[in-house]
């Protein structure tokens, strides 16, 4: 069962949250439909695509899928790749840095004629009669990353930017910070690289109206005010090779 976060009778968004439970890490999936194209982003892995396909049978024939976007190349963003092309015709839609290692997820050959590579400098995507801002997003946490910005309906889409991992995953969006902060803070301090591309991003976030933030992971931030918070809170962050010190650098004492 999907989560419809906006609806204007040609164009659709919809979030899933828990087609998976158990080992995987939870994930969140986004299907947006506008005037008969459709486009998938951050798929999940392998064991993400059965329930996945089936929950989005629900909505459209997944056969008719158009675009699978993914921010990054990490495998419980893609490692469904090979599935998705086989039982549909859909373009890849992946960062240039990444497209020569997602082979590693499927066949020889299946990719030819597949692909859109993105940029560094990121594109803007037409889908149906509306658009998908593909906006930079490098070393946040990945190398080459992206998060999708959906202009009908002012939802960002930012990957593992804003990602939180609570005990439970509740279908409730955020409203105020510091009720996701204590879930949220330890991965960020950990997989984002540092505070000044931190900064970077959420001045260019900041150019646009963005009235829901879904992360890949955990729950989803609801109204301008807790979106601004979160862009405040990160803008000020310190992270990744900003805590790094030479204590993490030396040689292992423990024996396996």
């Amino acid at each position: 069962m999907a989560l419809e976060l906006y609806n204007d009778g040609s164009h659709r968004y919809l979030l899933f949250q828990n087609l998976v439970t158990g080992e995987a890490v939870q994930a969140n999936q986004v299907i947006i439909v506008d005037h008969g194209q459709a486009a998938l982003l951050d798929p999940g892995g392998e064991m993400t695509f059965a329930p996945l396909r089936q929950a989005l049978s629900a909505y459209l024939d997944p056969l008719g899928l158009d675009f699978v976007l993914a921010s990054h190349q990490d495998p419980d963003i893609i490692s469904s790749l090979d599935l998705w092309l086989t039982e549909t015709s859909c373009k890849i839609v992946i960062p240039a840095v990444w497209e020569r290692f997602i082979s590693h997820f499927t066949h020889p050959g299946r990719l030819e004629d597949r692909v859109i590579s993105v940029p560094d400098q990121g594109l803007i995507l037409s889908l149906g009669d509306g658009k998908l801002s593909l906006l930079p997003a490098h070393f946040l946490h990945a190398e080459g990353n992206f998060s999708f910005y959906d202009h009908n309906s002012r939802i960002l889409f930012s990957g593992d930017i804003g990602a939180n991992f609570p005990h439970q995953v509740l279908p409730q969006p955020v409203t105020k910070l510091a009720e996701i902060l204590p879930a949220m803070a330890p991965f960020h301090h950990r997989y984002m690289a540092s505070g000044k591309v931190c900064r970077y991003w959420v001045e260019m976030v900041r150019e646009l109206e963005v009235e829901t933030l879904v992360p890949q992971h955990g729950r989803y931030l609801q109204g301008r005010k807790v979106v601004d918070e979160f862009l405040d809170w990160l803008a000020a962050l310190e992270c990744g090779i900003d805590l790094v010190g030479p204590n993490l650098y030396r040689l292992p004492r423990m024996e396996a």
